[in-house]
């Protein structure tokens, strides 16, 4: 059953690079260097991840009964830059802990 979580880690490291990609990166390209298909490329890639990683806390949600305030906070963190590494702490510690989550 870890390998929900697995997954999970996966793709919220996934979707939380793709994230800071599109805001370092990509968005600079587009407003200073007029290169608008940076972000359209990026942003293509980064709605792909959201939507997997949305489907695996659903996902790991059922599977492991959680509270609908934890997979909420889960969820608020991969809106926040650098809040899918806070989220892949608090998952890190779920496989070594179980209990927690509830």
């Amino acid at each position: 059953m870890s390998s929900d979580i697995s997954r999970l880690r996966i793709a919220s490291i996934l979707e939380g690079l793709s994230y800071l990609i599109l805001l370092v990166i990509a968005m600079p390209l587009k407003y200073i260097y007029d290169f608008p298909l940076a972000v359209r490329i990026v942003g293509m890639g980064h709605g792909i991840l959201c939507v997997i990683l949305i489907l695996a806390i659903f996902k790991a949600h059922l599977n492991y009964k959680w509270s609908y305030r934890f997979s909420t906070q889960i969820f608020i963190a991969s809106l926040i830059p650098l809040g899918a590494f806070w989220m892949d702490l608090k998952l890190k510690k779920i496989v070594i802990n179980p209990v927690e989550s509830s």
